[in-house]
C-alpha cells in the first residue's frame, strides 16, 4: 500500500499561510492517504465508485478483479459489457469501462504519456472519456498522478471542510479561489487536511 508523500516543508508552508489550518494540521498530525500509481486501475475504480458507498465500490471492484485476475486494459478488453455489469454495476458504468478500455487498447489515448502533461492538460484528456468529469479527473490527479497542487471545487468533502474550518454557511467559487491561491503550491496537502476536517 502506498500513501501520498509529503512532509514538514509542505505543512510548515501551509501553517505559515493560514493559522486556522495550521492549528488543524498540528491537531490531526500526518494524514495517510492511499494512492494508486496504476492510472488504468485508478480510472476504472473511479468509474465504479461514482454515486455509491466506498464499501460497495470495494465489493464491485473485487468482483471485477476476481473475474479477470488483474485489472489491465488487456484483461478487461476480453470481457463483454454484460460480464462487466454482472460484477455489480449499472449497464451505463459497464459501457463507460468498456469504452475506456477500448480507447486505451487501441492507443486512442496513451495513459503512460499523460504524466508529461500539465494538470489542466491531463484533465482535458481524461474528460474526453464518457463517464469521466472534472471531479473524477481531479481525484486521479491526486490519487494516481500524485500532483501537489490540486484543490477541487467539485468535491463536497473539501467544501464541507472549508466551511467547518472558517465557520461559513456557504462558499462561492470566487471565495474558493482565494483559498486555492493561499494554499498553492501545496493545495493537495491542504485537501488531505480538509477531508479530515470534514469527517470530524
Amino acid at each position: 500500500m502506498q500513501y501520498y508523500k509529503y512532509g514538514k516543508k509542505e505543512t510548515d508552508y501551509l501553517k505559515e499561510r493560514d493559522s486556522k489550518l495550521g492549528r488543524e494540521i498540528d491537531r490531526i498530525g500526518i494524514v495517510k492517504r492511499e494512492v494508486n500509481p496504476d492510472i488504468f486501475d485508478s480510472l476504472i475504480a473511479s468509474i465504479i465508485s461514482q454515486q455509491i458507498s466506498t464499501k460497495a465500490a470495494f465489493t464491485v471492484k473485487n468482483r471485477l478483479k476476481e473475474s479477470v485476475g488483474e485489472i489491465t486494459p488487456e484483461t478487461i478488453s476480453k470481457l463483454d459489457i454484460e460480464s462487466i455489469q454482472l460484477c455489480g454495476m449499472t449497464m451505463r458504468k459497464a459501457k463507460y469501462i468498456k469504452n475506456i478500455t477500448q480507447a486505451v487498447v487501441s492507443k486512442t489515448i496513451n495513459l503512460d504519456n499523460l504524466n508529461l502533461l500539465s494538470d489542466e492538460e491531463i484533465i482535458n484528456e481524461l474528460i474526453k472519456f464518457e463517464g469521466v468529469g472534472k471531479w473524477t479527473a481531479e481525484m486521479l490527479l491526486i490519487h494516481s498522478f500524485q500532483r501537489p497542487d490540486i484543490l477541487s471545487y467539485n468535491d463536497l468533502g473539501i467544501q464541507r471542510g472549508l466551511k467547518r474550518l472558517y465557520s461559513l454557511e456557504d462558499i462561492s467559487k470566487e471565495e474558493f479561489e482565494t483559498y486555492r491561491k493561499k494554499y498553492s503550491p501545496y493545495n493537495t496537502v491542504a485537501s488531505l487536511y480538509l477531508w479530515k476536517i470534514s469527517e470530524d
